[in-house]
């Protein structure tokens, strides 16, 4: 064995788009957390986790407001890529950093820091477009799972290709996701639900949508699938 593979590390680092991402995320939860229980802040900091809300996280009337009045404030439309980082308490917040680390990082590794940004910011903001004309819902659209759902559509993606080219069924490549609206779906019936589904399967579609374009070649091999049905 070479000095070289001695030296190599045992984790592969994260790509550094992932990582500041992550950090944004668990920055803001952290401060939120620590204003909450009157860490930091002061006896105003206690309602700073629905003061983020209300000025940072998505409302789906205010995209007809926006439109009925043909005007777009820029402190609203940023609502679109504010509303992942605001979470409903720490485990939320956790939850969505650990998917966002484990797909985001393949996601960086196959194609780049560029692309995840690309689609982490992309299915947020199509998840918030759907979730506001489907559901018209008046609650606060808030967390990062649209946007890191469609890095399990980019994953889904890479299996469905791959799976394709081992002649396999390709229809596996759908378990995950399969199995995490399923989750979902328990979960609602026995404790009550949102729609936010809504804004995640969104944001899953987009990205699975996303990945041939950021692929090198990608939308070829699509294409030649195609062709072939």
């Amino acid at each position: 064995m070479s000095d070289e593979d001695h030296m190599q590390p045992l984790v592969n680092p994260l790509p550094p788009a992932v990582v500041a991402l992550a950090l944004a995320i668990f920055g803001v939860e952290v401060m939120i957390s620590a204003g909450g229980r009157g860490l930091i802040g002061g006896a105003e900091a206690i309602g700073w986790r629905l003061e983020a809300m209300r000025s940072f996280g998505f409302f789906a009337p205010l995209i007809e407001a926006m439109i009925d009045a043909q005007t777009f404030p820029l402190p609203e439309v940023a609502r679109f890529v504010t509303y992942p980082f605001i979470h409903q308490g720490f485990v939320h917040a956790i939850m969505v950093i650990v998917f966002l680390l484990a797909l985001g990082k393949l996601v960086g590794e196959a194609f780049g820091n560029l692309a995840v940004l690309i689609v982490f910011f992309s299915c947020a903001i199509f998840g918030a477009l759907v979730y506001a004309g489907l559901t018209g819902d008046p609650r606060p659209l808030i967390g990062g799972f649209p946007a890191v759902y469609g890095f399990i559509g980019s994953y889904t993606f890479l299996l469905w290709v791959s799976y394709g080219q081992k002649g396999e069924s390709q229809y596996r490549a759908f378990t995950l996701i399969g199995l995490l609206l399923m989750i979902q779906l328990i979960f609602g019936a026995l404790f009550g639900g949102t729609l936010d589904w809504v804004a995640e399967l969104s944001g899953f579609l987009m990205g699975f949508a996303l990945t041939p374009l950021l692929a090198p070649g990608g939308m070829r091999r699509l294409l030649a699938r195609l062709r072939q049905r």
